[in-house]
């Protein structure tokens, strides 16, 4: 499951976000508890961007269904500062152009689940 993780968090950070999207669902399918939480706020804020970046659409549905998994986890989850990563969402979701680089920084993930 780690590497699905990993391999998430690599595409999310080359923007790629279908493809960390599908990486982390693989990860969601077998997790439960308050780590299904923090991996489904993962799904949806990389659909968010995707739809915003790749599709072009303003819609933040996603994002504010991710932010309903995010307000069950505690500020840090395993290591991953979530209010950090929300609020870089957010700014990337309202800025016009150019599209703006995100980082989830890999050291930071869960190293047991």
């Amino acid at each position: 499951m780690n590497q699905a993780l990993y391999r998430g968090a690599e595409l999310f950070n080359d923007g790629r976000y279908w493809e960390a999207h599908e990486a982390w669902e693989a990860v969601w399918l077998r997790s439960e508890g308050e780590f299904r939480h923090y991996v489904s706020a993962l799904i949806l804020l990389a659909a968010a961007l995707h739809k915003r970046w790749v599709m072009g659409s303003r819609s933040a549905r996603n994002y504010h269904k991710a932010l309903r998994h995010l307000a069950l986890l505690p500020r840090v989850y395993d290591g991953v500062d979530l209010e950090d990563l929300r609020a870089q969402v957010e700014r990337a979701l309202e800025v016009l152009e150019p599209r703006p680089l995100l980082v989830l920084t890999t050291s930071d993930l869960p190293k047991d689940k």
